[in-house]
């Protein structure tokens, strides 16, 4: 017999201006929010995912935790890692392989980049299939303007409709003390700054930020032990694509298309059921594609569906409601972030950027220049 999943407890941690802090201090100080929240203790935990840090992930991370876990994942798909790793530590607990899984990450990129530590992820090197596109200076960021660019070429969409997802950002991120830029911005401030990589100025672009996350997982006969009231996890589906963009199909779609599907299905709803969403949005194209990819309006119809301030906490699919990457918080990987905010706006914990009556969260990762999506439906009670 196959047990419910759901997440009992998360944490944030910010390295502000702590000089000292480093990933693995961002992920413990995250990890034991997430842990005392539930209401459990370390003692509890049978179940790690971590990844993107130390030479053994996530080996290296349990050590530092002092956990002796009996199931890991590291599974590196980039942005998306978090919900791919979440769907398959829940199909562990389902399956009783274990009780009490933490998800955690931390990073101190921001902090890093500053000290002279590390150098911009302009590209990820030309190993492999990129060395076909590397010697042509094609970078991380010019990969996802080419599919804007080619979105705005097949359906007409517009540059103002791309700042107004930013302006939307901005507007949420304005309602949470938490989010790194809260000042107000209009779509003119979008289109008047520096440019990046056409279309993109830098105000459609994630921020860079230190920070930290962790989710705590567990099977439902432990719920009823929580502190927290339990979020369910109805559904889930991963996908991935393509590393070289000539091996993209169609620049206009994105995995998010399977995963999403997959994720629905399982979870026995549709887009039109969902309260709020939390989509990743390394760049304002990135969650104008996704809205498209899982449902929320037809092919070619993100443009015209983001205007009105439908995107913002009031509007009819609030989107983002942290702040999202553009505003809130970026420390290299998202993915960790989206569950968290989804988790308080279901159990209500969301403050002056609360969606009212919350009860159905839309969660959708995505990694590399949409190589991979992974897509988790939860709900309350």
């Amino acid at each position: 017999m196959t047990r419910r999943v759901a997440i009992a407890g998360v944490g944030l941690s910010d390295a502000g201006t702590t000089k000292d802090s480093t990933p693995y201090t961002l992920i413990a100080d995250a990890s034991r929010a997430a842990i005392a929240e539930a209401g459990l203790t370390p003692a509890d935990v049978d179940g790690l995912a971590s990844t993107s840090l130390g030479t053994m992930a996530p080996i290296d991370v349990a050590e530092y935790l002092g956990l002796r876990p009996r199931w890991v994942d590291s599974t590196t798909v980039g942005g998306a890692s978090w919900e791919v790793m979440a769907a398959h530590a829940a199909d562990a607990i389902a399956l009783g392989r274990a009780d009490v899984v933490l998800l955690t990450y931390g990073s101190t990129a921001r902090s890093d980049l500053k000290n002279g530590l590390r150098t911009a992820s302009l590209d990820w090197g030309s190993r492999g299939p990129q060395q076909w596109e590397a010697p042509f200076g094609h970078t991380i960021i010019s990969k996802y303007a080419m599919a804007a660019r080619r979105h705005m070429h097949e359906y007409g969409t517009t540059i103002e409709q791309l700042a107004e997802i930013a302006v939307s950002a901005r507007a949420n991120a304005a309602l949470n003390p938490e989010a790194s830029y809260r000042d107000l911005i209009t779509i003119d401030d979008v289109l008047g700054g520096p440019m990046i990589a056409d279309p993109f100025t830098k105000l459609q672009c994630c921020i860079r930020s230190d920070g930290g996350a962790a989710v705590v997982l567990v099977a439902e006969d432990r719920a009823a032990d929580l502190l927290t009231e339990p979020v369910w996890i109805l559904g889930a589906g991963e996908a991935v694509s393509h590393v070289s963009m000539s091996q993209w199909e169609d620049m206009t779609t994105g995995p998010a298309a399977v995963s999403g599907r997959l994720a629905f299905e399982r979870a026995g709803i549709t887009p039109e059921d969902i309260d709020v969403c939390e989509i990743y949005d390394a760049f304002t194209s990135m969650l104008l594609l996704t809205l498209e990819d899982l449902g929320f309006c037809g092919r070619g119809e993100a443009g015209a569906f983001v205007e009105g301030g439908r995107l913002r906490v009031g509007g009819a699919l609030p989107t983002n409601t942290d702040g999202g990457g553009l505003s809130a918080m970026h420390p290299g990987q998202r993915g960790l972030f989206l569950l968290v905010e989804a988790a308080r706006q279901l159990r209500g914990e969301a403050g002056a950027r609360q969606v009212t009556d919350a009860e159905l969260a839309c969660v959708s990762g995505s990694g590399g220049w949409f190589c991979s999506s992974g897509t988790m439906i939860l709900g309350r009670g």
